[in-house]
């Protein structure tokens, strides 16, 4: 039976055929995967189901739940749809959420509006529904927001939001795209047990070959707005059929070029024994929390580390201390010997040296502002320098720094939002590259891109480290990107390096436990590829 059906689904926008012919199932009780890179229709064919298309969109075909024809609806019976019959799972939990209303209060708002209950009894349907997603009251009290906590933990009061009502249809878009691999085994198992305990219809869309080979019964392929192949999960892994598809696999399965090192590089960037610690005994005696605990490691010049583990392990912490944006409690960090930290504040001319591309370059650039002010930014550390290019020699150094990421000079005078998310990672990569620093740190800069443009992102990447000996550090929970991109890893759990070594040895032959469990959370790959 099927609980969603997409019939000839053909969608226009602003003048251009955004789906073409769009024709699919979402069976009850099973898990559908629509797979392709950005800017596919992916979400676009999501947004169709729910009827919220953006203002002047034209639909052709047909779009039904059951028996009922979607389409045909006034938005007050789409109303009575929307959350009741289908529910949604969003990307980002943290943009999904009322940051100024408590979780409880979030999921009961969906009883209320759906099933009629008075308050009372909403909150007691909303603290049971948030139990069945691993949020029990007594570990978690309805009344903490949003901010208070984890990641994984917003995801799953996002699911909880969608199945409040228990709709027929589940859509999932990109559930766990920035998650750490337990925490996203976690949410994969979540949503695997809600379909087979409720029998609902899950779409998953994603970019995540490996977890649709461990999540779908059913794949379906887009690419330009078009459904270009259909299969079987079992039998799509086994023999793909369209050239895109290959591609896909090929791109999930991509490795980096990383060219050896002549000769013994010396040491560059050395962290020792460093620790640093969050609160602080005051008036309401506030317990101290440790973030960093006796942190030790070394990075070679031109040398590629990697640093794994879940949110919260300090990671991010460890990399504003070498920034200098964070302070330290003990230790030392120290760059070409001379300290990161002096006198208690960050040493300028150190930190000139080292730059940082982030996760999401959108929101890490002004969006007011064209590429060549942003490209520029990062000389205001070289403030005080006997002279700063100015007028035509800025642009042919901005120039010179867009083609070698790959980009146009005349990308300059553009904005931000016209440029895909890959060419904006580009362009932070330009600007982090613009004042020759000695090391980048590299924070999740590929978690948020499709296949295909993390593996063109990764090569640039291995390609400008090695014209350059740069040296960088690479964080991410991807564990198949720190195989690709890294020489040496470093493994964190709770502020503390618990394992290290070479990247091969250290994920072919874990010695910690908690390496081992990360790498056994971590979804792969069918070994049985296409020819």
């Amino acid at each position: 039976m099927s609980a969603l059906c997409f019939s000839a689904l053909t969608l226009r926008l602003a003048g251009r055929d955004i789906l073409h012919d769009v024709s699919f199932e979402v069976p009850a009780g099973q898990i559908t995967a629509l797979i392709g890179e950005s800017g596919s229709g992916k979400s676009m064919t999501a947004l169709a189901a729910m009827q919220l298309l953006p203002a002047g969109a034209q639909m052709r075909g047909r779009i039904t739940l059951g028996d009922q024809d979607l389409t045909g609806l006034d938005e007050s019976a789409l109303c009575q749809i929307r959350g009741r019959k289908i529910g949604m799972i969003f990307q980002e939990p943290m943009s999904a959420l009322n940051p100024l209303q408590p979780i409880g209060a979030q999921v009961a708002e969906t009883l209320i509006l759906h099933q009629g209950l008075d308050p009372r009894a909403a909150m007691t349907q909303a603290q049971a529904v948030l139990a069945r997603v691993g949020l029990p009251a007594d570990q978690f009290p309805p009344d903490r927001y949003p901010h208070q906590l984890s990641g994984g933990q917003r995801q799953r009061v996002v699911i909880a939001i969608a199945i409040a009502a228990k709709p027929d249809v589940v859509i999932a878009d990109e559930p766990t795209t920035a998650l750490d691999v337990t925490t996203q085994a976690q949410i994969l198992a979540l949503l695997r047990q809600l379909v087979d305990e409720d029998g609902i219809g899950l779409l998953m869309i994603t970019h995540d070959l490996a977890v649709v080979a461990q999540m779908a019964d059913m794949i379906h392929v887009m690419r330009r707005g078009e459904i270009v192949e259909s299969a079987p999960a079992d039998r799509f892994f086994r023999a793909m059929q369209h050239p895109y598809s290959k591609a896909l696999l090929a791109a999930s399965t991509h490795q980096v070029d990383l060219i050896a090192p002549t000769a013994a590089p010396a040491p560059l960037l050395c962290v020792h024994d460093v620790r640093r610690s969050y609160g602080a005994p005051g008036l309401w005696r506030r317990a101290v929390k440790p973030a960093l605990r006796g942190v030790s490691f070394d990075i070679a010049a031109g040398g590629r580390m990697g640093l794994v583990g879940e949110s919260g392990c300090g990671k991010s912490t460890l990399a504003r201390a070498i920034l200098g944006l964070d302070p330290i409690d003990a230790g030392s960090i120290t760059l070409n010997g001379a300290p990161v930290w002096r006198g208690g504040a960050p040493n300028p001319d150190i930190r000139r040296q080292i730059q940082v591309v982030f996760q999401d370059p959108f929101g890490s650039f002004n969006p007011r502002h064209k590429v060549q002010r942003l490209i520029a930014e990062p000389l205001h550390a070289l403030r005080g320098a006997a002279s700063l290019p100015q007028g035509a020699a800025l642009r042919a150094m901005i120039g010179d720094a867009l083609i070698e990421v790959g980009l146009r000079p005349d990308d300059m005078d553009r904005y931000i939002h016209e440029f895909s998310g890959g060419q904006r990672q580009r362009i932070a990569i330009a600007r982090a590259l613009l004042i020759r620093p000695q090391l980048i740190i590299f924070d999740e800069a590929v978690s948020a891109l499709d296949v295909s443009v993390r593996a063109q992102i990764l090569d640039l990447i291995a390609d400008i480290s090695a014209r350059h000996g740069l040296a960088y550090l690479f964080i991410t929970h991807d564990l198949t990107v720190v195989r690709e991109i890294t020489d040496d890893v470093l493994v964190m759990r709770a502020g503390q390096i618990v394992e290290s070594g070479p990247t091969a040895q250290v994920l072919d032959a874990p010695q910690h436990a908690y390496t081992k469990t990360l790498l056994a959370a971590a979804p792969r790959l069918p070994q049985t590829h296409p020819e």
